[in-house]
Parts: C-alpha cells; sequence; structure tokens
C-alpha cells in the first residue's frame, strides 16, 4: 500500500488524539479538566456552545453526548462512501474487500445513531440532531486515516463515559454493547492503516473535553445544549427495560455484518 499523503487537517487532528491519550485520568481529573475548560471559555469552546464541555446532570446529558459523535462518524461514513468507490480504494492500495467493511461500518453508526434516539426518547429527553461537519477528506487515504482516528476516538469517549452512567447497569450495559463495537471498528482500521490492531492491554478513557479537543475540527457551528429532557438520574435496573433490548438488537444486527471469514481474509492477499 503506498504511503498516505498527510493533510494538514489531518496531522492537527491526530495530534489533538494523540495528546488526549496522553493525558492522565481519574474521576477528579476529568472534572476538573471539564470545569478549566468551561471556566476558560465560558459558554464557548473554539467558537461555539459545546456539549462535551458541559457538566452531565442527568443519563439523557450522557446519552447525548454519545449520540453526538454517533452523529459525527455516521455523517462522515454516509457522506464518504457515497463519495468514494471500490475502485478508489483499489487505486489507493488497499484490498479488494475495505470498502465492503467501510459500508458495515457505515450501518453499524446508524444503528447506534437510531438505538440512542429511541433510548433518549423513552427517558422523557430531547435527542441532539445532526449537525454540519467539514471532514477534510480529499481522498481515499485521507478517508481511511481520519477513519481510523474518528474510531479510536470513539472507543476512549465511551470508556471515559462509562463512569457517568455507573448508576444504572441498564443504561451502562447497553453502552458497552456499542463500545465494543467501535473497539471492533478502531481494531481493524488500525490494522488496515498498517498499525498495531491491539496496541496495549488496557484501553484509554478519554474525557469530554479532550474529546471536544480532538473533534472540534470537524464541526461546523453551533453544538446543541444536550441539558433537555429527564432532569434526574435513574439508578439500578429501574430504568425502562427496553432500553437493554434496542440496543442489544442493533448491536447484535450490526455484529453479524461485520462477522468474517478469517480463510478469505488471508487468501485475500492484501489488508483489507
Amino acid at each position: 500500500m503506498s504511503t498516505p499523503t498527510t493533510t494538514e487537517f489531518h496531522r492537527s487532528l491526530t495530534s489533538a488524539f494523540e495528546a488526549s491519550m496522553r493525558a492522565p485520568w481519574s474521576r477528579r481529573s476529568v472534572m476538573r479538566t471539564t470545569a478549566a475548560a468551561m471556566t476558560m471559555a465560558g459558554p464557548t469552546v473554539f467558537g461555539f456552545e459545546s456539549v462535551m464541555a458541559q457538566a452531565f446532570t442527568s443519563d439523557v446529558d450522557v446519552l447525548n453526548y454519545a449520540l453526538t459523535l454517533e452523529h459525527l462518524e455516521a455523517t462522515f461514513y454516509r457522506t464518504n462512501n457515497a463519495t468514494y468507490s471500490s475502485a478508489d480504494f483499489g487505486a489507493a492500495g488497499f484490498g479488494s474487500r475495505v470498502r465492503s467493511r467501510f459500508d458495515s461500518i457505515e450501518t453499524h453508526e446508524t444503528a447506534h445513531v437510531d438505538t440512542l434516539t429511541s433510548v433518549i426518547v423513552s427517558l422523557g429527553g430531547t435527542p441532539v440532531a445532526e449537525l454540519a461537519y467539514d471532514f477534510g477528506v480529499t481522498d481515499a487515504t485521507s478517508y481511511v486515516a481520519t477513519a481510523q482516528v474518528l474510531e479510536n476516538l470513539g472507543t476512549g469517549a465511551y470508556t471515559g463515559a462509562a463512569q457517568f452512567l455507573i448508576d444504572n447497569d441498564d443504561l451502562l450495559t447497553a453502552a458497552l454493547t456499542i463500545q465494543g463495537i467501535e473497539a471492533r471498528h478502531a481494531s481493524y482500521l488500525n490494522y488496515v492503516n498498517g498499525d498495531v490492531p491491539f496496541p496495549q492491554a488496557f484501553e484509554t478513557p478519554i474525557t469530554p473535553a479532550d474529546v471536544l479537543a480532538a473533534a472540534s475540527p470537524l464541526i461546523i457551528g453551533s453544538l446543541p445544549n444536550t441539558g433537555s429532557g429527564s432532569t434526574s438520574r435513574t439508578s439500578g435496573r429501574g430504568g425502562p427495560s427496553m432500553l437493554l433490548a434496542a440496543a442489544g438488537v442493533a448491536t447484535v444486527g450490526a455484529a453479524a455484518l461485520a462477522v468474517r471469514s478469517r480463510s478469505q481474509d488471508d487468501s485475500a492477499g492484501s489488508a483489507d
């Protein structure tokens, strides 16, 4: 595979992501970092109101934080899958099956959006809407490279947000079923880009403020305030029974699309 031509945009996005991965993690540090970002920038960060720098006051806030990221990812794949064909991927030096994997990832991210939206509505909340984005993708190579960054960012974001759902078993488990698929995406994209699929023994949690710093170059305009809907946190197993079921069905269906034959992969002859 040819050496990727890295754009200034991609370097900036990657640098922000790598900085967030190096940041020390603790419950105290995430609150301190978030508070510092809010104090420094007031109601705006990087020129717009930031959902990701707001303090979470309810389960709806946490789920809308996740939905904001899922909207970004789903739009990213929908937009670029419509732009870059299998021929474009082949010309960039990727294996014959890589483009079809991106169709599967798009399906997964769309399922995540639909599931989170349904859960937020069931809790009496107002789901955040899809926004406008500038992904900075110029060719198949930069598309694949940016996808790797976004999926690793999403994996760390879910890991970092898990603590905020610790009082609700159903919601936490449902969120982890999505986080697991994000991690599978990240591992595959690491491999496709020539990196180690599983670089460490433990996943690095990323704070909401650091996720903002990494994702902000992609978002155009203002982010919505997610502090709508439920104003209290649900706890224990008392949440709506449909939550885990909805996430489970969506994730199992999405996972089925991603099943690959080991023998097919081994016979492909190149990274796919």
